[in-house]
């Protein structure tokens, strides 16, 4: 009986090793997404193009990633995990591929969307991964670590091009070769993890689960989905705009700085989507949603006033909320959704969110141009502040009503 109990022991335990090394692999991915962004302003001054034209090269990003979404977003059902995870991170070595030979902006678009595609295919194949791979007892810490190693891996992106661009040499390369080797370390991870799709159809072509929000779901699906939009407006504002304010308005230079203060971003996303477990979603989405028009006045502020405390502290507080906000909204949406039209619906949550990263971001990038970049974020944070606080009251009272989901 002693030797039939050893296998069970020792498949438990490479699981859940499997878990937390599938997260190591989402991160890294994760993390080539938002690897430019303390790198624009050198590639602005190289290549002379606008702070418009910053913002459209990082929201051509979220267009690889909503299309990703939408054409392939459930594949990794159906070939298994692996082949999508590789097939990720080859995106993301193409994408610092075309960064490391960059030339002029058409490899600078066609990087970001190699970042996009790779994201989206990570979204699903890598968080559900993370899932299967843990063992039933693990099921809540797996659910932190999948979250952990998406915002974890954006934030540390900016971190390690923003401290590599400071302090070391060749501030436009060697941040995508350390990237391209973590890449090829997470590719040998990947063929060590086992796969848990059973029946694979290798050579089946996508089936693309298109956009579909039943109507039974609606009253909830367009509340959380304009949170997620607007939280996902904040994120779009430091990862694409922050640096260039840092550098221009606030006269600090140091690459570092602008990294460290978009980590703080992600990582108080990370703490806020690990709150959600704790409150019930009829609290915490509003609760997101409001502690997110904290951060955003903060960030106003911040461009107002014109220092850098505020604005870490609006990145703190927004981060905070946009996460907690985010996690409720699709927890409220998988919940409401029938199981026939779920990865539909959920897949229609996703595109709102992505779309909020791109589309308001690329409008700063525009009114930039006539009314110079504190008028045009104090536009954008006024706007998003009453969509995210509209948003939040109506949350308050629809999700409080007699016979609510809690």
């Amino acid at each position: 009986m002693t030797r039939a109990a050893a296998p069970s022991v020792r498949g438990t335990t490479r699981r859940h090793l499997g878990y937390l090394a599938a997260a190591v692999v989402f991160a890294i991915g994760m993390a080539g997404t938002t690897l430019p962004t303390p790198l624009y302003g050198i590639y602005r001054e190289e290549l002379g193009f606008s702070e418009l034209m910053v913002t459209v090269i990082f929201a051509s990003y979220a267009i690889g990633v909503i299309a990703t979404l939408l054409l392939v977003g459930n594949h990794s059902d159906v070939v298994g995990r692996r082949p999508v995870l590789w097939t990720a991170l080859g995106m993301a070595a193409a994408s610092a591929l075309c960064f490391l030979f960059e030339g002029g902006l058409p490899l600078l678009f066609a990087g970001r969307l190699f970042s996009g595609f790779s994201a989206g295919l990570l979204s699903g194949a890598a968080t559900v991964t993370v899932l299967e791979l843990a063992p039933p007892e693990r099921k809540s810490r797996a659910g932190f670590a999948a979250t952990a190693a998406n915002m974890g891996g954006l934030g540390c992106g900016p971190l390690l091009a923003g401290f590599l661009a400071e302090y070391a040499p060749e501030p436009l390369v060697l941040p995508f070769l350390v990237h391209l080797g973590l890449v090829a370390v997470a590719c040998v991870i990947v063929a060590l993890l086992p796969e848990t799709v059973e029946h694979r159809r290798l050579r089946a072509r996508p089936s693309p689960p298109g956009l579909y929000v039943p109507p039974e779901v609606r009253a909830v699906f367009t509340p959380a989905a304009l949170a997620a939009f607007a939280g996902f407006a904040l994120l779009g504002l430091f990862t694409a705009v922050a640096p260039s304010f840092v550098a221009q308005t606030l006269d600090i230079t140091n690459h570092a700085v602008s990294g460290v203060i978009v980590f703080s971003v992600f990582l108080a996303s990370t703490f806020g989507q690990s709150w959600t477990a704790r409150l019930p979603v009829r609290v915490a989405l509003p609760l997101g949603c409001f502690v997110l028009v904290v951060g955003l006045l903060l960030v106003g502020a911040s461009l107002w006033v014109e220092t850098l405390p505020l604005l870490v502290a609006g990145a703190v507080c927004g981060g905070a909320g946009q996460g907690l906000a985010f996690r409720a909204g699709l927890t409220a949406v998988g919940d409401a959704a029938p199981p026939a039209h779920r990865a539909a619906t959920v897949s229609s949550f996703f595109v709102v969110a992505y779309a909020g990263i791109s589309l308001p971001v690329v409008g700063v990038g525009a009114l930039t141009m006539w009314l110079g970049l504190d008028t045009a974020g104090l536009v954008f944070t006024g706007c998003v502040t009453l969509l995210a606080a509209t948003t939040g009251l109506y949350l308050a009272r629809v999700l409080n009503q007699p016979g609510q989901r809690s």
